[in-house]
């Protein structure tokens, strides 16, 4: 065989064995080697042999019941994804001090290419709570904090010419009709984006009356991060807060296509 076609099979091998690492799911506690084999469309006998090149990394371990479940190791790489951002020490208790005063779920998402990813969270006492674990990954072009990101990574038009104005964004049911929330940027040395930080929760709780109070909460968080991590606060201070910022909703995504932006209440 010549090098060219080792190489090509050497990274066909790896792509297969990411395939069935990524097939994992937040709500998986392990899988079967049927349900790994539906996940990832990759024949049983593969993923067999896949799966003992996994374990030796322990990245894998297989349970009595034949079943597979993720391994320390990859526990141990999520730690060191998150030290690589060298956040944590600043961002994780200006996230607690904002949940124990708003009382709801409060997260910091990072950018990674065109997905965003739960870096740390605190979340809500409440019962019924917004949920979200580190590691999670979701959309940028829903929800609070991906609608931040996208903002001050070059979005392009409404509605992330206003949130470059106003600095935060509120969202009503943007991403989930049920779920609610406002997200502010956090800034590094040079301004560069280094993530945003999002208060959420169930919409019944998280509604215009929450948000005219908890913005105030959110920016001071924001630029209290921001400066702890080498930016500039003082931009956050250079912005009018005698109202909320505009609310947004699914609804005027449609409408803002075809009419310019104009400032209103979300329904």
């Amino acid at each position: 065989m010549n090098k060219d076609a080792t190489k090509a099979t050497g990274v066909a091998a790896v792509d297969r064995a990411l395939a069935v690492l990524s097939s994992f799911r937040s709500e998986d506690r392990a899988l079967t080697l049927a349900e790994l084999a539906a996940r990832t469309g990759i024949y049983k006998s593969t993923i067999l042999r896949l799966t003992q090149s996994l374990m030796r990394a322990a990245l894998l371990l297989r349970l009595e019941d034949g079943r597979f479940r993720l391994g320390p190791e990859a526990l141990r790489l999520g730690g060191l994804y998150q030290q690589a951002h060298e956040a944590g020490d600043v961002i994780l208790p200006i996230l607690r001090e904002l949940r124990d005063l708003t009382g709801e779920s409060v997260i910091f998402h990072v950018r990674e290419g065109e997905r965003r990813v739960c870096l740390f969270r605190a979340e809500s006492p409440h019962p019924v709570r917004y949920h979200v674990r580190e590691g999670d990954v979701l959309p940028l072009n829903r929800g609070a904090g991906g609608r931040v990101l996208t903002a001050f990574s070059g979005g392009k038009g409404e509605p992330y010419e206003t949130i470059r104005r106003e600095l935060c964004f509120v969202g009503f049911g943007d991403r989930t009709p049920d779920v609610s929330g406002l997200s502010a940027p956090v800034f590094g040395p040079d301004q560069a984006l280094v993530g945003a930080i999002t208060i959420s929760g169930p919409s019944t709780r998280v509604d215009e009356g929450f948000a005219r109070s908890a913005v105030p909460l959110l920016l001071a968080a924001v630029a209290r991060a921001t400066r702890d991590l080498g930016g500039n606060a003082e931009v956050f201070k250079t912005t009018s807060r005698k109202a909320a910022p505009r609310q947004h909703s699914r609804k005027e995504d449609r409408r803002d296509k075809a009419k310019p932006l104009k400032r209103r209440q979300s329904r």
